[in-house]
């Protein structure tokens, strides 16, 4: 019997000859990385978005151009944004400047609402009789906020350099504390008729407003931007030279980038911790007091406890950490709060703020490692 002839098997084709991996990135991406993948978040969100609006029978399309339109499509409304955008602007400051040293402050919504405390007690104890000069009322009331937003924060602070207790949790704890302890106040205190409000604050305990100034400029007429603004964009100017061109913010980065190593140098992390989350603090107190004396001109549960807290984390993690970045994405969530109102259901562009954060959430994982793509040999 003869021996069969040997079968020839044939090479197998793969119809995707390509393969990919992912790997950690040993190099610093390009200084245009990070801008690019927070872009491409964000479009990544606004896609998703709108499916969620186009599934729920609306016209993505004619949505973001209503956001855009009510926000942006008249200096009047435009004018309105700006003041939305001026405690979300103070409270990312206070997020990034934490964030920046790898300390998850969740608790700038309590230290927001502490700051609007501190500053209505200046008025509704009162400290100061009727008739003082609004030039030592408000400095005043931001130095009195920023007290109440630094304290808030260093008790968090302190429990995570002296007992290790973690931050997220503490912080996140004294925001319900905050809320029960203005409405005490608020119900018991201050209250004005029994309704959930104090007084309105005489005029000399509120922030300048461009419509205070149209008797000499018509064009400032009706327009509601007020000094808080100015405030914040001062901090964030400030806190950039801070923590870019001073020593105290170099160890800041250090403690952040690695804090074995910033201890082996001599940098004393447990007094860092306590005064980052108290500057953290004060910053949101600010943002507060701005809210109280320069929007509402009143102590009330609603709008102060809105939220901004929460909204300042998207918007430090959106700019990078950058505090001078923040003031363009605290716009932005300016225009899609403003948007809110006219926007219905009501619920969207709260929606479209959580996908947004999931988004750039996952954006991150693209910070730390690449993909890479090889191509498979063929098969003999």
């Amino acid at each position: 019997m003869s021996e069969s002839a040997p079968v020839s098997v044939p090479k197998r084709s793969r119809r995707f000859p390509y393969r990919f991996h992912l790997e950690p990135r040993l190099k610093e991406p390009p200084a245009w990385y990070p801008a690019a993948v927070s872009v491409g978040a964000i479009l990544v969100a606004l896609v998703i978005g709108g499916l969620v609006i186009a599934f729920a029978g609306g016209n993505p399309f004619a949505s973001y151009a209503h956001i855009a339109k009510a926000s942006f499509g008249s200096i009047g409304v435009l004018s309105d944004t700006l003041v939305k955008a001026t405690p979300i602007l103070l409270t990312s400051l206070a997020c990034s400047i934490a964030f920046r040293m790898k300390l998850w402050n969740i608790g700038a919504e309590g230290q927001f609402i502490m700051g609007a405390f501190g500053a209505s007690a200046v008025v509704l104890i009162p400290l100061f009789p009727p008739e003082t000069s609004a030039w030592i009322v408000i400095p005043t009331m931001m130095l009195v906020g920023m007290l109440f937003g630094a304290l808030w924060g260093m008790i968090p602070g302190l429990l995570k350099a002296k007992l290790k207790v973690n931050e997220i949790i503490s912080s996140l704890m004294m925001n319900y504390i905050a809320v029960s302890w203005i409405n005490y106040w608020i119900f018991a205190v201050w209250t004005e008729g029994g309704f959930q409000m104090s007084k309105v604050f005489p005029d000399y305990a509120w922030l300048p407003r461009l419509l205070d100034y149209a008797e000499q400029i018509p064009f400032l007429r009706g327009l509601t931007t007020h000094a808080g603004l100015l405030l914040g964009i001062v901090a964030a100017v400030i806190l950039w030279l801070v923590i870019y061109r001073s020593r105290w913010g170099y160890e800041i980065r250090l403690i952040g980038d690695n804090a074995q190593a910033a201890e082996y140098a001599g940098i004393n992390i447990t007094r860092n911790t306590v005064l980052v989350l108290v500057v953290s603090g004060a910053l949101a107190g600010l943002g507060g007091m701005s809210e109280v004396a320069g929007t509402v001109h009143r102590l009330q549960t609603s709008p102060i406890a809105a939220g901004y807290g929460f909204t300042g984390i998207i918007v430090a993690w959106l700019a990078k950490l950058n505090p001078l970045v923040a003031i363009l994405v605290s716009i932005l969530f300016g225009a899609l709060l403003l948007a809110g109102r006219e926007i219905q259901p009501s619920g969207i562009p709260k929606m479209i703020q959580g996908i947004i954060l999931v988004c750039l959430i996952g954006s991150d994982f693209l910070m730390r490692y690449r993909l890479r793509i090889e191509r498979i040999a063929e098969e003999a």
